[in-house]
């Protein structure tokens, strides 16, 4: 029997697995898709404390290797459903256990536009640092608000020939570091107060349509916040209006030995930093209450 399931290997499930290996817990690791969650497709970090700058994939492997070397166990396994009692469900295998830990974080949101699926992979991305190396030389598209779209922009702009960043508003969410960069590059136009209106191209993305103009593009890079993944857990946490999971203190959900760590939760500040915070306050405070 395990102590701990902890449902997530992104930082916050990864940090969590750390801290109870190194109590001498017995862990596993529960994860639907790859290690690293969203940090993995980040091409720079350099807010991380004590760490001047360091690639997304370079920081979630070097903590993951961390997790393995301390003799972490990972599954990659999809969750389906937890009880009460702390019995936990995946595709293949049904896991009793001590404490659980969920630190699923979130997928990356769809804009939900007529031809968006048939255009995935065919010029609409959703991940920059990945699909970025196709487009060098050609003009694309970034939409969003936040960090990552400006860390997006600032990425394909070493490699497009023009990049468009389209937000609905007339400021943008993220660092104003990030903006003043992006100003300061002669191939990066703002599009502000504008919204996407259509994906044009049968085969392959041509264009889009804003509310305001229709822009040639051969790449669309979206990323406009994510969704949390929580779908198997509503039985046993209470969730706010979007799906996030609710928890008072940040840690504890309604239910005795299940307890929430990352951007899966309710919280004002989505970033690394609170990311492993989360983990390691989750971890060490399910260790202290573990029957």
């Amino acid at each position: 029997m395990y102590d701990l399931i902890i449902i997530g290997a992104g930082p916050a499930g990864l940090t969590s697995a750390l801290y109870a290996l190194r109590a001498n817990k017995k862990v596993l690791i529960l994860e639907a898709k790859s290690y690293g969650g969203q940090i993995i497709n980040a091409s720079n970090i350099e807010n991380y404390p004590g760490i001047p700058s360091i690639s997304g994939f370079d920081f979630a492997t070097n903590l993951y290797n961390q997790v393995k070397d301390l003799g972490g166990e990972i599954l990659y396994e999809p969750v389906t459903h937890i009880t009460s009692d702390r019995e936990v469900t995946t595709s293949k295998n049904t896991y009793q256990v001590k404490s659980i830990i969920i630190a699923t974080g979130t997928n990356r949101k769809k804009l939900n536009l007529p031809n968006e699926e048939e255009l995935t992979g065919k010029g609409v991305s959703y991940c920059a640092t990945c699909d970025g190396n196709f487009f060098k030389g050609k003009d694309v598209a970034v939409i969003g608000g936040g960090n990552t779209a400006l860390e997006d922009a600032l990425y394909l702009a070493n490699l497009a020939h023009t990049v468009y960043l389209i937000h609905r508003r007339d400021e943008f969410r993220g660092e104003a570091k990030y903006v003043e960069e992006l100003k300061n590059k002669p191939n990066v136009k703002l599009v502000l107060n504008a919204t996407i209106k259509a994906l044009n191209g049968t085969d392959k993305l041509e264009s889009i349509t804003t509310n305001n103009e229709k822009i040639s593009v051969q790449g669309l890079f979206i990323a406009i916040g994510g969704e949390p993944q929580t779908e198997a857990f509503s039985n046993v946490v209470d969730l706010d209006e979007n799906g996030y999971i609710i928890s008072l203190d940040g840690v504890h959900t309604k239910t005795k030995g299940i307890y929430v760590a990352g951007d899966v939760r309710v919280k004002e500040l989505r970033q690394l930093t609170t990311a492993v915070s989360d983990g390691s306050l989750a971890a060490t405070i399910a260790i202290k209450e573990m029957e």
